[in-house]
């Protein structure tokens, strides 16, 4: 303190000697030797493995919540040595109620002891952990189990929405906006990461995603499509893909969007991944008005004819362009699958039948796709037939309106599976992902299974990532963005929220193997 900042008064300065005194004592070097830990365990009942993101909470209202290996490190002092009750609640995993609906465990808390709680699986995709954001192994650390070296992998708190492609030997992962822990904003321009592809000797999905970051001179993520002479706009991309360009170089494309808010876009057009920086610049401006003929959503390679394709679109692969870099720059090479004339308004037109009165889907360029959005407001005005439904596949009663998801061919079924979180929903907003299956990627698409429900949360933009296909294509895996933004639920889960989710699904379940029998 400077001269002449102390307290004139007798009694003050008292008062500040003491302060210093305590601050100085005994107790400022803090506690002889560290809290032990007990350890609280939850697991799935059926295959044995932890179950990540599950809630206990105690009476008088402490949260915790596991870490990816399931597990949580209770250390709370008052606590110690006396019964508690927790309260366990998991999205798609649950234990049995008493007879008051209380669904829960009671627990004496012991230094260096540990506690099962074993939880039943209702979903049919399994929760394998966090992807992204600090603390994903929180509780084994602390425990003192050996956890993945990249558990703080680009200091980044959140992120949302994947794209991902293989690309000169290595898998590029690219997200939307990013949280950073330094400050309550963090970067909207894209972020992104490498990783080796997985396989014997490298890495397994079930372990997570060993992903190396590009980063600034902080450390933390840097944005892959800057545009610094735009200052203005977050940046978003997808529809990634790698094409051939015409000397046979493979490169990395995809198409951005600079938007001012959610729902206003201020420039979009197509990049390319420059190597030498490691970044997007774009390489093509659309104009403003073309609102389909370009990369977009999950783009997926597909094989017709001795013809490849870009299959792609939102919020399902109904637009398709040449798989190469070229026709992906020209919006004429662009075609729609649709049962809309010439240039017909998707919001208000009706569907085209042909003269046997059928619907008439086909490939076209001069008009714009036509999916479960038309196909929903085609049943409510009786335009069209519940059998005729393509892309709105019956669930019982019910015919669940698909958001964005994915589209990927499957070895193990020998068909395309369509992976996506419905528009709506029981549980949350966009919190319900559902499987169908066809013989082609547009469908027709019949019947639909819910695989996986997110209790008032929101699991948006899910992706497959076909390359991590194990068993010949039987387990497969996919991630999304588990966030409450959109679910109407104020309560963002410590860690997990704004954060992308693994799932694993066997495709030999039971379930599935009934719903989609010949």
């Amino acid at each position: 303190m400077k001269p002449g900042l102390l307290p004139s008064h007798p009694f003050a300065a008292l008062l500040l000697a003491g302060f210093i005194r305590l601050a100085a004592g005994p107790g400022a070097a803090g506690p002889a030797t560290a809290q032990p830990w007990f350890e609280i365990d939850c697991v799935d009942a059926q295959s044995g493995r932890g179950v990540p993101l599950v809630e206990l909470e105690t009476v008088n209202h402490l949260r915790f919540v596991t870490d990816n290996a399931g597990r949580v490190a209770f250390g709370e002092p008052g606590l110690v040595g006396r019964e508690v009750y927790f309260h366990v609640r998991s999205h798609g995993y649950e234990l049995p109620q008493d007879s008051f609906g209380f669904a829960g465990a009671r627990l004496t808390p012991q230094p260096g002891a540990r506690a099962e709680i074993r939880l039943t699986r209702r979903n049919l995709a399994e929760r394998l952990g966090r992807l992204t954001g600090e603390g994903r192994y929180r509780d084994s650390q602390i425990l003192g189990y050996p956890v993945p070296s990249d558990t703080d992998a680009g200091l980044v708190a959140g992120q949302d929405s994947i794209q991902a492609a293989r690309y000169r030997g290595q898998i590029y992962w690219f997200w939307g906006d990013t949280d950073r822990l330094s400050y309550p904003l963090g970067h909207f321009r894209t972020s992104g990461a490498t990783s080796p592809p997985p396989g014997p000797g490298a890495w397994a999905p079930a372990t997570g995603i060993p992903l190396n970051y590009f980063t600034n001179a902080e450390g933390f993520s840097r944005p892959m499509i800057p545009l610094p002479e735009r200052p203005d706009g977050v940046i978003w991309i997808d529809g990634l893909v790698t094409l051939p360009d015409a000397q046979g170089r493979e490169r990395l494309v995809c198409h951005y969007s600079r938007r001012k808010d959610l729902t206003t876009q201020i420039e979009h057009g197509l990049a390319v991944f420059n190597d030498e920086l490691a970044r997007f610049e774009p390489a093509t401006t659309l104009p403003e008005k073309e609102t389909w003929r370009y990369l977009q959503g999950q783009a997926t390679i597909v094989e017709e004819n001795g013809a490849r394709w870009i299959y792609c679109g939102l919020p399902l692969p109904q637009v398709r362009v040449p798989a190469r870099w070229e026709a992906a720059r020209d919006p004429a090479a662009y075609e729609a699958f649709t049962c809309l004339n010439a240039e017909a308004d998707p919001a208000q037109a009706p569907p085209r039948r042909g003269d046997d009165g059928q619907i008439a889907w086909t490939w076209r360029r001069d008009a714009a796709p036509a999916g479960p959005a038309q196909e929903k407001r085609w049943l409510k005005e009786k335009r069209l037939q519940p059998a005729e439904c393509r892309f709105l596949p019956s669930a019982g009663e019910a015919r669940p309106e698909m958001s964005h998801g994915t589209v990927r061919w499957n070895r193990y079924r020998r068909r395309w599976i369509l992976i996506a979180t419905e528009l709506g929903g029981k549980t949350s907003m966009l919190g319900e992902v559902w499987y169908a299956e066809a013989a082609s990627p547009v469908g027709p698409f019949l019947k639909a299974v819910k695989i996986l429900t997110h209790d008032r949360q929101s699991f948006y933009n899910p992706c497959q990532h076909e390359f991590l296909d194990e068993a010949d294509g039987r387990v497969i895996y996919f991630e999304g963005t588990y966030v409450n933004t959109f679910s109407g639920n104020p309560d963002a889960t410590p860690r997990y929220n704004y954060n992308q989710i693994l799932y694993r699904l066997d495709l030999g379940n039971a379930a599935l193997s009934a719903a989609f029998s010949p």
